[in-house]
């Protein structure tokens, strides 16, 4: 199997991925990947697509009785997943910050985000590492604005605690309680699509935000050309 496919399935279908690596993997070698997914998509800029609300719950429904994973386990693997890798986003902005964004080479990274997030800060101030938890994108790009300079170590440390914790529990516990019901296991597939479409709707309503105000921004400038 390809990278691409790979990526596309656990996009799709992230209950048959996780259901693969029981059978695959056994009961404890099983939360490698997971721990890996969540670890990646949250510590490295470059891959903010990863699923990792759909994982969540998904995972959350595996963690009830017989499933073929435990609550605790699942929790305390995402726990560590996600605050892990803030972190690591943050010491690589502190290192290479500058050169990632000066390189152009992440393409998500764009200014609009980048001012978005920018606003966050200046209006949350560290709340925003928590806010962002729950936004697919700005939650792989906030951890790394705040190591370009917005933010100290211990500061960033608490933020990014209660913010890694609040959200994995929350998708793992809402999967655990109602995913077991009939409604959702039938329409498993739309549900992790609605649950991606809602996380995705603030940074949507943001960009659309962004893109009127910059064209209201030049409607005076083309006037006065005129």
């Amino acid at each position: 199997m390809g990278v691409i496919e790979f990526f596309a399935n656990l996009l799709s279908d992230p209950r048959g991925a996780i259901a693969g690596w029981i059978i695959a993997l056994g009961p404890i070698w099983v939360y490698t990947p997971l721990f890996l997914i969540v670890f990646v998509e949250t510590g490295v800029v470059f891959f903010p697509f990863l699923p990792g609300d759909s994982l969540l719950f998904a995972a959350g429904v595996f963690s009830t009785p017989g499933g073929g994973l435990d609550l605790v386990a699942t929790l305390v693997v995402f726990y560590a997943a996600a605050i892990l890798g803030n972190t690591s986003n943050y010491w690589i902005a502190r290192f290479l910050g500058k050169r990632i964004i000066d390189s152009g080479k992440i393409k998500a990274l764009t200014p609009e985000r980048m001012a978005k997030l920018d606003e966050f800060f200046v209006k949350y101030g560290g709340l925003t590492i928590v806010i962002t938890r729950f936004m697919p994108f700005f939650r792989t790009f906030a951890p790394f604005i705040a190591g370009t300079g917005h933010m100290n170590f211990a500061k960033f440390t608490l933020w990014n605690a209660i913010g890694g914790i609040s959200w994995v529990t929350a998708f793992v516990l809402v999967g655990y309680y109602f995913g077991g019901i009939p409604l959702v296991q039938e329409h498993f597939e739309i549900i992790v699509l609605g649950i991606v479409g809602v996380s995705v709707l603030p940074a949507i309503i943001g960009a659309i935000k962004g893109m009127i105000g910059s064209r209201k921004a030049k409607q005076p400038q083309s006037k006065e050309v005129e």
